[in-house]
């Protein structure tokens, strides 16, 4: 049944905190138990995320080289009635949630339609279906920011939007070399050169703009600068070298020298905001 929920996936939702940082809330008590709250409530709205995605995509994902062994749902491990009893209390908890934390109610809705019509609809969609994922990771991080009432800035928005798109055209990128135009009806619509001329246009992107994020918020913060640029190009490596990159939680949590640079950048981040 946990596997229902993927909780290997929640750390995606750390960009919910990366506000309680940048806005130099991170040793306010009451802001960090907002955060925190908000980081929990997003866990429970990606993990029904989830569990609709199985149900809709359920025969699909049978007919899928290793969907079929993973997804509890098509491998036979979880009925269909227990999924979407499960479904319906995360409901209840999200809900309950928002009685305790109703500033998070908006772009917690806002990503379940999201995600709603991504199951749906936009995940066959050549472009959209990238920009859909991307969006997604905007909305943590705007989450993150209404949770403590502070401005969601406009450098941090774009650079979450740009690092989120290289990631979702890697992961287009290494489904269409390991399992082909079959495993995606939209991959039918890519192609290996241009899922990486994508990707390489979103991490320009996403470093520019975060080097003029940091200089604007803090000219301590440009030590940080390298460290992002290790970050791309290390995980670029693992894609290319290591045939990885489908599942971006995935690389994070087995390649070391990539999750030793996001813990250093954090630190990096903390201190210098501290100081």
């Amino acid at each position: 049944m946990l596997s229902l929920l993927r909780p290997r996936q929640w750390i995606k939702n750390s960009f919910v905190l990366a506000p309680l940082v940048f806005a130099r809330e991170f040793l306010v008590l009451p802001s960090v138990a907002r955060a925190a709250a908000a980081f929990v409530l997003f866990c429970l709205a990606s993990s029904a995320s989830y569990i609709v995605n199985d149900l809709h995509d359920v025969e699909r994902d049978r007919a899928h080289p290793v969907k079929r062994h993973k997804r509890p749902l098509a491998a036979g491990t979880v009925p269909v009635r227990a999924a979407v009893l499960l479904l319906l209390l995360l409901y209840a908890l999200l809900l309950l949630g928002f009685v305790f934390l109703p500033a998070v109610a908006v772009p917690i809705l806002g990503y379940l339609a999201l995600n709603l019509a991504y199951t749906y609809f936009l995940k066959d969609q050549p472009v959209l279906d990238i920009f859909s994922i991307a969006a997604g990771f905007v909305l943590r991080v705007y989450a993150g920011a209404v949770a403590l009432e502070v401005p969601l800035s406009h450098w941090m928005a774009i650079t979450t939007l740009c690092l989120a798109l290289y990631l979702a055209s890697i992961k287009r990128r290494q489904e269409l070399t390991s399992t082909g135009t079959d495993a995606r009806r939209v991959l039918r619509d890519y192609s290996i050169a241009l899922v990486d001329r994508y990707a390489e246009m979103s991490a320009v992107g996403a470093l520019i703009f975060y080097s003029l994020f940091v200089i604007s918020t803090n000219t301590q913060l440009a030590i940080t600068i390298p460290l992002v640029i290790f970050g791309l190009f290390r995980y670029w490596y693992v894609v290319e070298s290591k045939e990885e990159g489908e599942s971006p939680t995935d690389v994070l949590l087995t390649d070391v020298p990539l999750a030793l640079c996001i813990l250093a950048w954090g630190g990096v981040c903390v201190y210098a905001l501290m100081s």
